[in-house]
C-alpha cells in the first residue's frame, strides 16, 4: 500500500492518507501508548443541503427536500432488521454517537479495547440503511419531540433566532432538525434518496485515531467496502439561494423561562464563497481580532465584567463555511441594552485608536499554544481534521497560516466585518413578572 503521508514536525504528527476505489477517504493518525481509540465516519450532507441537482449517467434531476432530512437520516441509520446500533456499541464497551451540523454528518465510537470488532460495526451500520415508511412515521413523534424541546431552551433560540435574522435567504438561518411541520413531510423514500445521493463513498471520509496500525486500518475498510455494490457516483450541485449583504432585521426579542436575559451579537460575513486556505486565513485571522478585543485579558471585557454586564459565560467566535461565515459575541447580561452600546462603543474606540502590536503578539503566541495543547484530544484531532478537509484546507496548514497574518489584515477586518449595518442583535428575556 502506498500511502499518502503527512508530517508536521512542529505538531510532531503524522497522518497517513488512502484513497480508496470506490472512496470514501481514509485518514489514519496513530497515537503510540493511548488506550483510547477514536474513529469517525463522516458524509457531507449537513441541515442547508435541502436542495441539489444531481447528474449522472442518466441526466440530471433537482431536488428539493424538506428541512431536517440530514438529522433525520442520521436518527435513522442507527436502527435496522436487528435492532439498535447502540446496543450493539455497548456490547463491546464502546461509546458511540452521532451529530448533524450544518453541512456535515458524522458518526463517531472510542474505545479502549474490541476496537476492530467496534470499528465493523461502524462500517456496517453507516452503509447498511433500512427505513420503512411504518418506522419513519414513529420516529417523526420522537424528532418532533426533540424540536420542541429546543424550541424551550434559551440557548438554542437565542443562537438560531440571531441566524434568522442575520440572514435572509440562506438555509444556515433555519434549524438542523427542522420543524415539526417540515418532518412531517419527510418519506422513506426521500430518505433512501438523501442516503444514495450523500452517502456514496465518494462524498464520504474516515478517520482514525489512537494506538492502531495504519495498514490493519486500510485492511478492514478495503475489504468491508469491496463486499458492497456501489453505483459510480453522481456529480452533486449544491443549491443555495443568493443571500444579500443586508441583514434580515437588526434585533428579535423573545420571552422564555430565564432567571437573566441572554444576549447573543452578530456581524454577517459578506463573501460570497470561500474555501482552502483562504477560508482558513479568514477564520484564524477573524478569531484572533475577537481576543485581541473582546478577550478576557483585555480592558473591554474587564470593565463590562466590573460593571456586571457580562459573566464568566461571555464568549466570542467567529464561523467560516464556504458559502457563509459569521461573527457571534454574547452571553447572559442583567442589561442587554447597556451590554450593546459598551460593546458599540469598544469597537469604534478600538477603530479609531488602532490594534495594538503588544496584543497582537501576545495573543497569536495563545493561539498557537492553544492548538498545539488541543492535540491531547484525540477526539478533537479527528473531528476538526475532517471539519476542515470537507473544506478543502489541511488541518497541518493552521501554525503556518496563523504566522501569515498581519497586523493590517486585522485592520482591515476590523474596519469592513464589524460595521453597524451588518450586526444584528438577538436577546432572550424573562417572562414579565
Amino acid at each position: 500500500m502506498d500511502w499518502d503521508i503527512k508530517t508536521d514536525t512542529t505538531l510532531g504528527e503524522k497522518v497517513y492518507h488512502a484513497a480508496l476505489d470506490p472512496g470514501p477517504a481514509l485518514y489514519v493518525l496513530p497515537r503510540g501508548g493511548y488506550n483510547k481509540k477514536y474513529a469517525i465516519f463522516s458524509t457531507r450532507f449537513g441541515s442547508i443541503d435541502n436542495n441539489f441537482r444531481i447528474e449522472g449517467d442518466g441526466g440530471a434531476e433537482e431536488i428539493k427536500v424538506p428541512d431536517g432530512v440530514a438529522h433525520f437520516l442520521e436518527h435513522k441509520l442507527f436502527d435496522d432488521e436487528e435492532g439498535n446500533a447502540f446496543d450493539k456499541f455497548a456490547r463491546y464497551g464502546a461509546s458511540s454517537n452521532a451529530f448533524t451540523g450544518f453541512t456535515s454528518t458524522t458518526y463517531l465510537f472510542s474505545c479502549t479495547d474490541y476496537f476492530q470488532e467496534s470499528f465493523e460495526l461502524l462500517l456496517d451500520f453507516v452503509q447498511s440503511p433500512f427505513f420503512t415508511q411504518e418506522s419513519v412515521d414513529k420516529e417523526q413523534g420522537i424528532i418532533g419531540q426533540e424540536i420542541r424541546m429546543y424550541e424551550d431552551s434559551p440557548q438554542w433560540r437565542v443562537f438560531f433566532n440571531l441566524l434568522g435574522a442575520l440572514y435572509q435567504d440562506h438555509p444556515v438561518r433555519k434549524d438542523i432538525a427542522g420543524t415539526v411541520e417540515s418532518i412531517s413531510e419527510i418519506t422513506a423514500e426521500i430518505l433512501y434518496k438523501c442516503y444514495h445521493t450523500f452517502y456514496h463513498p465518494d462524498n464520504m471520509a474516515i478517520f482514525v485515531t489512537g494506538d492502531v496500525a495504519p495498514e490493519q486500518i486500510f485492511e478492514q475498510v478495503s475489504k468491508n467496502i469491496a463486499g458492497r455494490t456501489y453505483s459510480p457516483a453522481k456529480t452533486i450541485e449544491r443549491i443555495y439561494p443568493r443571500e444579500g449583504q443586508a441583514v434580515k432585521q437588526r434585533e428579535i426579542v423573545q420571552e422564555l423561562s430565564v432567571s437573566q436575559p441572554i444576549f447573543n451579537m452578530g456581524f454577517k460575513d459578506t463573501y460570497a464563497f470561500l474555501d482552502g486556505k483562504a477560508l482558513l486565513f479568514r477564520e484564524l485571522a477573524t478569531e484572533l481580532l475577537l481576543e485581541m478585543i473582546f478577550g478576557r485579558s483585555e480592558e473591554m471585557y474587564t470593565q463590562l465584567y466590573e460593571d456586571g454586564l457580562l459573566d464568566e459565560h461571555f464568549s466570542t467566535g467567529y464561523t467560516a463555511e464556504t458559502t457563509y461565515g459569521y461573527t457571534l459575541l454574547g452571553g447572559r447580561t442583567k442589561d442587554p441594552g447597556r451590554l450593546m452600546e459598551r460593546i458599540w462603543e469598544g469597537i469604534e474606540r478600538t477603530k479609531k485608536e488602532g490594534l495594538r502590536h503588544e496584543s497582537f503578539i501576545r495573543h497569536k503566541k495563545t493561539m498557537r499554544g492553544d492548538f498545539l495543547r488541543s492535540f491531547n484530544s484525540l477526539e478533537f484531532i479527528a473531528n476538526n481534521y475532517l471539519a476542515y478537509r470537507f473544506r478543502d484546507i489541511d488541518f497541518f496548514d493552521v501554525l503556518g497560516v496563523l504566522e501569515e497574518i498581519t497586523l493590517n489584515d486585522l485592520e482591515k477586518i476590523l474596519h469592513d466585518h464589524l460595521k453597524e449595518e451588518f450586526h444584528a442583535v438577538s436577546i432572550v428575556t424573562p417572562f414579565p413578572g
